[in-house]
């Protein structure tokens, strides 16, 4: 774990390590009745929930982030050990899925992460994100589609891609645009990795 964080220039201390550690280890230990994930060995679950998540770390801005359609609550756990400041908000519409990272908020102490169960679709939040961060959905519109009610007028949302999306670029709802589209270099993983940060386009001013 250490030498694949310091590999990637993640330079967190040792209680952050820690905690990262053993949110592996409750996920494998939940895995075996709910089922969570399909990787299960641990240096590729390193690289591919820990590693992965936090390679989007410095697209991370604002105080309020929302994570959608979480799953075992990737990159969602991992960023916020990272970030304690930032509040967190994780997503799911499968309730088993929701449990376990409940179950990980409490067993690690994490009081700036809240799971809640929900589809996307119908949650209104007390209040909205800065940024919205998914690497769930299936399709960039969809993703836009979906969330866009969540978030602040000069916000983001940050789509955690494989390959480049060059298909699905050109399908971005008009009123949103993609303001980069990031390749991330994982040290150790064999695979492309894209971050696509979309956000509100500004309307013309009325003369």
């Amino acid at each position: 774990m250490i030498e694949a964080l310091h590999n990637n220039g993640l330079m967190l201390d040792m209680h952050q390590i820690m905690r990262l550690t053993t949110y592996l280890e409750q996920l494998n230990h939940w895995n075996r009745a709910y089922n969570l994930t399909a990787i299960t060995d641990p240096m590729e679950q390193v690289y591919k929930h820990i590693v992965d998540s936090l390679c989007i770390h410095e697209a991370i801005k604002g105080e309020r982030i929302a994570d959608i359609g979480t799953g075992a609550g990737l990159p969602g756990i991992p960023l916020a050990i990272m970030f304690p400041e930032k509040q967190f908000t994780l997503v799911d519409s499968h309730h088993k899925r929701i449990m376990f990272i409940q179950h990980v908020v409490i067993t690690l102490k994490l009081s700036n992460v809240m799971a809640l169960h929900h589809r996307v679709e119908t949650f209104r939040p007390s209040g909205l994100f800065d940024a919205v961060v998914s690497r769930a959905f299936s399709s960039l519109h969809d993703f836009v589609e979906k969330t866009q009610h969540l978030l602040i007028e000069n916000g983001e949302l940050l789509a955690m891609k494989g390959e480049y999306p060059s298909d699905e670029l050109g399908k971005i709802p008009r009123d949103f645009y993609a303001a980069e589209v990031k390749k991330l270099v994982i040290h150790g993983l064999q695979a492309e990795r894209h971050l696509v940060r979309i956000k509100r386009a500004v309307s013309p001013e009325i003369v």
